[in-house]
């Protein structure tokens, strides 16, 4: 329970950051909403009119307080200044596509990462391990958007195994529409996992544990088990930072595969200069976010009980 209180105290102040972040830096940025929802030909009477029943016309704390007090009292994010809808609704029905990427590209980096790093550790120093190390790096250094159009080219456009792009509403065609954006998302997070997994898998391999393991006739199987743990403790945290960076990365993704999730919406928001919908969006990737660190600590005590007492 100690460490419990101790994480949920350094991560409040995240949440906290961000949002009040968010908040200013969209009312420094250049541009009146009223007069981009109005367009050009409206007067200025009925642009100071809509900024009153927006609230903008109000002094910058008061935005901030009355916006602050909706949320912690009523659970209100505001409504949308383009679209007149609750903002809550406006991310609850994006939110589930951006979660279902997300998920499914940590399945396919995990898939990629743990036997490629078991493969070049037990076999340091071979042409197999030179392979792992060079081809993933490679596929790091290519920009996402490339991958991406080079994943629909080949497993879409010529093979026809996969759709190209948006979410198919057939029988099991959700899935199959999310698969290649989240491959494009695995093969750059991927690289850097290998690399730290493969390091830790050397270092335990050469334990005294190990030798102890291997000595009492244990079944390979269970002493890969036994190191596989111990070494992925530094990994389980890089795998967290890789989740949490893309929770509020996906833009690129979306716009390549025509995905409608949050990252479209943060997209034509900002574009739009609609506050309430980008201060929403901000809120729930601030809190995904703290929920994934949470969730990675975690995991990392459980692999680790040492961790607990520090």
């Amino acid at each position: 329970m100690r460490w419990l209180g101790r994480t949920l105290a350094s991560v409040v102040p995240v949440v906290v950051g961000v949002v009040l972040c968010v908040f200013l830096l969209l009312r420094i940025v250049p541009g009146d909403p009223a007069a981009m929802i109005l367009g050009d030909q409206a007067t200025q009477a009925s642009i100071d009119a809509l900024r009153h029943r927006m609230g903008l016309d109000l002094p910058l704390g008061r935005q901030l307080w009355n916006w602050l007090v909706a949320v912690f009292t009523r659970g209100d994010v505001g409504t949308s200044l383009v679209t007149d809808q609750p903002v809550l609704s406006l991310v609850a029905s994006r939110a589930g596509i951006t979660a279902a990427l997300v998920a499914l590209s940590v399945v396919f980096t995990v898939l990629l990462a743990v036997p490629l790093a078991l493969v070049a550790a037990t076999r340091a120093g071979g042409p197999l391990d030179h392979l792992v190390r060079v081809v993933p790096t490679i596929a790091m250094a290519m920009p996402a958007f490339w991958v991406g159009l080079v994943l629909i080219l080949v497993l879409g456009v010529n093979l026809h195994w996969l759709p190209v792009g948006g979410i198919g509403t057939g029988p099991g065609e959700p899935l199959r529409s999310l698969v290649l954006p989240s491959l494009t998302v695995a093969l750059g997070m991927s690289p850097p996992l290998v690399r730290s997994l493969r390091e830790q898998l050397l270092e335990v391999l050469d334990a005294d544990f190990v030798v102890t393991l291997r000595a009492a006739r244990l079944p390979r199987r269970r002493v890969a088990a036994h190191v596989l743990r111990n070494a992925a403790v530094p990994t389980v945290s890089l795998l967290g930072l890789n989740v949490a960076y893309l929770i509020g990365g996906t833009l690129v993704i979306e716009k390549v595969f025509a995905i409608n999730g949050l990252g479209a919406l943060l997209f034509s928001s900002i574009s739009s200069r609609d506050f309430p919908v980008v201060q929403g969006i901000a809120l729930v990737l601030a809190l995904s976010v703290v929920l994934v660190t949470l969730l990675t600590d975690a995991i990392v005590v459980v692999l680790d009980p040492r961790l607990r007492a520090t």
